[in-house]
Order: structure tokens, then sequence, then C-alpha cells
């Protein structure tokens, strides 16, 4: 079940990357990760850095996908995001945003500064 949830993470991930595509975001990295931890997509998006969680879900059935994207999760993507920046020089050079991408079936909803 684990490796099938796996699979249609990166299915969801691959779709949500199309879709920043068709919006003319700058996809800068996939699946990013360093030594705090992991980020689906980091893009660009005119000046901003923008930071983008995925997830996918094919029902509602336990709830909408954003929803587990809880304050734990927000809280790790923020440290992941920040050693990125001063890792890249950009740390307090550009603006910052997270974004949540949900996948439900075949439905995609963009939620821009989600948290």
């Amino acid at each position: 079940m684990k490796v099938f949830n796996k699979a249609k993470g990166y299915i969801g991930e691959e779709r949500a990357v199309k879709f920043l595509k068709k919006k003319k975001y700058q996809i800068i990295a996939i699946n990013y990760v360093n030594k705090v931890g992991e980020i689906d997509i980091i893009a660009r998006d005119g000046e901003a850095i923008v930071f983008v969680e995925v997830k996918a879900r094919e029902t509602k059935e336990f709830g909408l996908p954003c929803e587990a994207v809880d304050a734990r999760k927000q809280n790790k993507i923020r440290r992941v995001a920040e050693l990125f920046l001063l890792q890249n020089k950009l740390y307090d050079r550009v603006p910052v945003r997270f974004d949540v991408i949900e996948v439900l079936g075949d439905e995609i909803n963009h939620i821009v500064s989600a948290f």
C-alpha cells in the first residue's frame, strides 16, 4: 500500500509541475532534499521563490488533500526552505511564498500563499 501511495504522490507531483509550467512558473527543483527534510517543488513566480507542497488523493473520503498540510508539516517545510535560501544566498533577498497544490482525482487546486 505504501508503494502505491508513493507512486500516486509522484504522479500528483508530475501533474503539479505541468500545471505550474503552464502558469509560466520557472521550476527550480523537484523533490528537493537537504539535511532538514524535503520539499516537493521549488519554483520562481516572477521575483518570488515559491515552495510548493503537493498532496494527491483520489477521493475526499479522508478529507481534502490540503488538510494533510498541518502545522507540523508547515513548520518542517519552512525549516527546509530556510536552509535552501541560506545555501543559495537568497535569504532576505527575494520574496518567499508557500503554496499547496491539491490533486483530487482529475482536478487540481492551487492554493497560493497557503501558509
